[in-house]
């Protein structure tokens, strides 16, 4: 670790440490490290629009007591990483989702999953490690797939969570559970977007297991901390500017493993299954009854399976 980095307690969870960490490309990344500085890292990378708290602190202890040391961070456009402010031309979403879908190349987003993908190489040298497990989720998924092929020096092995690689005419996601992410509050005082968030944690999470009352927490926090719509929007640009990752995924030479959920809307569970069929050697597990979430019902048996996949020998 590099002992350059001042860190300071979290403000949020008492068994990590932040900091912020300039990664040298006009980018500055604030990030959240927590257990032994001896334990080998795991690196976790949130989803859209997602900042770093939605890597729950269960799920950060489970792996620190499984001997890992956890880093987490906001990416940017998100939480208290750097904002882009773009001066390009207004993008109609709904072409370039069209385009998507079935495989064409779209252009045009500030930045794409590449150029975050490299934040996260940075941000592993800034931080002075050699090697590091990654753990991605959704979009964080989409990254941790290019970090692995892009920067193979850098992974060691690679878990993913209800993630995709984008290939065309994979089923698309339900559009319930896709327009309340991208979609707008009723108002935008503190309590029309935290009545928002609420509906979107209920529509994407896991049926049954949605509290109401943690996620009412969660929302008021998250929003207290940060927010920046905008940044949603540019980085679902960049998904949609990246296009698909199946002959990146044919790269990857990774000890690999796909976890998703069953009652997933917003990426349908053959989205990753086609990640695990694409790289090669890569284990995937259905994950029964979760959705694009990850509550706490679930999180002894997700941190396990991840800790001892990268813990066997392939």
């Amino acid at each position: 670790m590099n002992s350059a980095l001042q860190f300071s307690n979290s403000p949020y969870t008492a068994f990590m440490h932040e900091t912020k960490v300039d990664l040298g490309n006009g980018i500055e990344l604030h990030v959240e490290v927590g257990g032994d500085p001896e334990h080998p890292p795991i690196l976790l990378v949130m989803g859209l629009g997602a900042q770093m708290l939605y890597w729950p602190d269960f799920f950060c202890k489970s792996l620190i007591d499984q001997g890992y040391r956890v880093i987490r961070f906001d990416n940017r456009d998100t939480g208290l990483s750097s904002k882009i402010r773009s001066q390009g031309p207004r993008l109609n979403t709904f072409k370039l989702m069209s385009r998507f879908a079935v495989g064409l190349e779209n252009q045009g987003a500030p930045y794409d999953l590449y150029d975050m993908a490299e934040d996260a190489s940075l941000l592993i040298d800034r931080m002075g490690l050699d090697q590091v497990d990654v753990i991605g989720a959704s979009m964080g998924g989409m990254i941790a797939q290019i970090l692995s092929a892009k920067y193979p020096e850098k992974i060691k092995n690679l878990g993913l969570l209800f993630t995709s690689n984008n290939q065309p005419l994979l089923p698309p996601p339900f559009p319930k559970q896709l327009f309340s992410l991208i979609g707008k509050p009723d108002s935008h005082d503190e309590d029309g977007i935290i009545n928002h968030s609420l509906k979107v944690f209920s529509i994407i999470g896991s049926p049954g297991y949605f509290n109401q009352l943690e996620a009412i927490q969660t929302a008021r926090r998250l929003y207290q901390r940060s927010y920046y719509p905008a940044g949603i929007l540019q980085q679902f640009l960049a998904i949609l500017c990246t296009g698909s990752l199946l002959q990146l995924d044919k790269q990857i030479q990774k000890n690999t493993l796909v976890l998703h959920g069953s009652r997933d809307r917003l990426l349908p569970p053959s989205h990753g299954k086609a990640v695990a069929k694409a790289i090669s050697g890569a284990k995937f597990e259905l994950i029964d009854g979760m959705g694009h979430d990850i509550p706490p019902h679930f999180i002894p048996y997700l941190s396990g399976l991840f800790a001892d996949h990268f813990k066997s020998k392939h």
